[in-house]
């Protein structure tokens, strides 16, 4: 079977729900690693705006899971204690099931992602993660403004968050798009692809990965609904 992948998002309203969760990036470490079946996890916090910025948003977490298949993935997210423990104090929770159909490079030393599908037509998610070098911080965030205003006018998008591990250095973008038509039109064009070839010419990242899924499932909302509503008329 395939492997499946998990992003489950979480929004946090009283401060006392933002403290916890912020608290849970190190807590929740051990019951992640004990949860059954559970392979490469991550446990984020996001950015502001549009997630893209190197301001913290204090009231969403996520947390990126792979499975063995996507029943297995659908139990754990349903049932597994940290997985609940986040929904009984979120005031809104979402997840998405991916399956990998392409990826290169590494997470952590790793390559955690098993692409078993071809591509298909339909729609799918790119996921990117890289260590930022610390000397070229500050180069790479004044780019991530006008590429962050850019995904957010952009009407193809069905969803779009930007998450990490560590503020400024460990960086993920995660986007779902109808086809890779549309996907493609945004990424060959304006500040994106400038900032893609200061990448190759000037060594931004210490390590990158890049991936592609097709979009299996989902569960919960956000913001008042399933983002993949869109897919359906796009």
């Amino acid at each position: 079977m395939p492997q499946s992948v998990s992003l489950s998002v979480f929004r946090f309203g009283s401060a006392a729900a933002r403290v916890w969760a912020f608290a849970q990036m190190g807590l929740a470490r051990p019951a992640m690693a004990r949860t059954p079946d559970i392979g490469f996890w991550k446990l984020c916090g996001s950015g502001t705006g549009e997630g893209f910025t190197p301001v913290p948003n204090t009231g969403v977490y996520a947390i990126l899971a792979t499975w063995p298949d996507a029943a297995t993935a659908r139990a754990r997210v349903t049932d597994a204690p940290v997985w609940r423990r986040y929904r009984a104090r979120a005031t809104e929770d979402w997840t998405v099931f991916l399956t990998p159909t392409q990826s290169r490079g590494e997470w952590s030393g790793q390559a955690p992602f098993t692409p078993t599908t071809p591509d298909h037509d339909g729609p799918l998610a790119a996921l990117t993660r890289a260590t930022v070098k610390p000397r070229i911080a500050a180069r790479f965030w004044k780019r991530v403004p006008d590429i962050s205003a850019m995904i957010g006018t952009d009407p193809n998008v069905a969803f779009k968050i930007g998450i990490g591990e560590v503020p400024l250095l460990h960086q993920v973008t995660f986007s779902i798009w109808p086809s890779e038509q549309a996907m493609a039109g945004f990424a060959r064009t304006g500040p994106h692809a400038a900032a893609i070839r200061a990448v190759r010419e000037e060594g931004w990242f210490n390590e990158e990965l890049y991936a592609r899924f097709t979009v299996h499932s989902d569960m919960g909302s956000w913001n008042g609904g399933s983002p993949l509503k869109t897919l359906e008329t796009a």
